[in-house]
């Protein structure tokens, strides 16, 4: 996956590919063509840096149809020649499920899109799983011809074609197909479902790893070899150890800790840690100063994980060291620490800032951290991470925190947060905006009336609406 390129936040492009409340409003007072081309560029280069959590389709799905936009342009980045050559799904993933979304609001000319691209483009799986959502049988049974023709009909197609179906998203199509009247249709998938049902149970019938009667050195000795191969497995040592360990083979876990291999080192941190071994904060903060930095980034997870008061005492204590264990300190103050903690958390929080940026991943846990605690002096860091991230869960959780520490939440941020891209940022806003403004109340109309929204965020605006809304909602749904 590139990297995107993020535009200043102050832009409309920037706020767009942020996926912010305030990118739509911005759009739907600018010029048309200038709000269409920001809203191309964002379908047609997915902004996000994780596009796989990040949510932004129906964010941009519903200002194409406040802007009436054409899908022109879309059309012509799926049937690029660029698509038989780049074969990702993040390059076509976010416009298909643009379509999907515009083609559940009833738009017909992106359900046509969808159908043409699960026929013959190269991220067909996409598509037919946005069709497998929305469109008829009919229009699901035409495309099996197509879809099917993808895979040879010797043994090597065939078991592509199986593995497809046994990991398909959606298998309303294929068990659609596996009745289609046409006995070359049905054959082959059947035969596909069959054998992906048995590759299944094999797998189940023949796991790999550890087995009963391993001893301590064993497991170890797997850890390693995971490792050199590139593969961390010390989280499952570490669960196998509980099953094998006794009294007896705490010695041989100590020294592992402190001088074993890295796989070892990192297995017997991690038992130690969730068992809240007393050497364990020792081996740790040893670990955190000696180790390479995989034993350093077990290291630390292990001592996050801790739920102990020693491993909550011991935070304060680190919560100011210049290195990767003082940071897990921090974020351990944040999330198990109390009110007297405020000023470290506050600490991490701004120097995470000033040191790795709004994007900073530790910044999730000091932002929850800071709303847990209600540190109030830490709104005007609250609001900087929220305008300028480019992870829209950072700013949905800033939002959190800015509802439990900002008094202006409720008139300012909150109201933009009514159109964010991110549900539960929505749910945020629908619980705190303040409804005296005449464009939440219009909102709050529309998010209960609109059948592709969250139940969630439909609960929070039914939560906050008074018997005048709700007979407004009623009639906007029963139109």
């Amino acid at each position: 996956m590139f990297d995107p390129v993020i535009a200043p936040s102050g832009t409309l492009l920037g706020l767009l590919q942020r996926g912010r409340g305030d990118g739509t409003l911005h759009a739907l007072t600018a010029p048309r063509a200038e709000a269409l081309a920001a809203l191309g560029h964002c379908v047609l280069r997915d902004p996000r840096h994780d596009w796989q959590v990040e949510n932004r389709s129906l964010y941009y799905a519903r200002l194409f149809l406040d802007l009436n936009g054409e899908l022109d342009e879309i059309e012509a980045h799926l049937f690029d020649v660029e698509d038989v050559l780049d074969t990702e799904e993040s390059r076509t993933g976010l416009a298909l499920a643009v379509l999907g979304h515009l083609a559940s609001y009833g738009r017909r000319d992106a359900l046509a899109l969808l159908r043409r691209y699960a026929a013959t483009g190269s991220n067909w799986a996409w598509a037919l799983d946005e069709l497998a959502l929305r469109d008829d049988d009919a229009g699901l049974r035409a495309l099996a011809a197509p879809v099917l023709a993808r895979f040879a009909t010797d043994p090597e197609g065939e078991a592509e074609l199986a593995a497809v179906v046994r990991d398909a998203f959606e298998p309303r199509p294929w068990r659609l197909w596996a009745e289609d009247p046409r006995a070359s249709i049905a054959t082959r998938v059947r035969a596909a479902q069959e054998t992906g049902c048995f590759d299944r149970w094999q797998r189940q019938m023949s796991p790999g790893g550890p087995r009963p009667g391993w001893s301590v050195r064993a497991v170890f000795e797997w850890a390693q070899q995971g490792m050199e191969r590139g593969a961390a497995l010390h989280v499952p040592a570490a669960r196998c150890l509980v099953a094998v360990a006794g009294p007896e083979d705490r010695p041989e876990i100590v020294r592992a800790a402190e001088d074993g291999t890295d796989g070892a080192r990192c297995t017997a941190l991690r038992y130690l840690a969730d068992s809240d071994d007393p050497a364990a904060l020792d081996l740790i903060e040893r670990a955190a100063i000696t180790g390479t930095t995989a034993v350093v980034d077990a290291a630390v997870d292990a001592f996050e994980r801790m739920r102990s008061v020693a491993a909550v005492d011991r935070a304060r204590g680190w919560a100011r060291r210049p290195d990767p264990l003082g940071a897990a300190a921090g974020r351990m103050l944040a999330c198990r620490g109390a009110a007297q903690d405020s000023e470290l958390v506050l600490a991490a929080l701004r120097e995470a800032v000033r040191g790795e940026g709004p994007d900073a991943p530790t910044l999730w846990t000091l932002v929850d951290g800071t709303g847990r605690l209600g540190i109030a002096c830490a709104a005007p860091v609250l609001r900087h991470i929220y305008r300028e991230t480019a992870s829209s869960h950072l700013r949905g959780r800033a939002a959190r925190a800015l509802a439990a520490t900002d008094p202006s939440f409720a008139t300012g941020f909150a109201v933009e947060c009514l159109w964010d891209c991110e549900e539960t940022t929505r749910e945020i806003a629908a619980r705190h905006a303040e409804t005296g403004d005449a464009r939440v109340v219009e909102r709050l109309r529309r998010l209960a009336a609109d059948p592709a929204e969250e139940a969630e965020v439909q609960t929070a605006v039914r939560s906050r609406i008074g018997p005048d809304l709700t007979s407004s909602i009623g009639d906007a749904t029963a139109m």
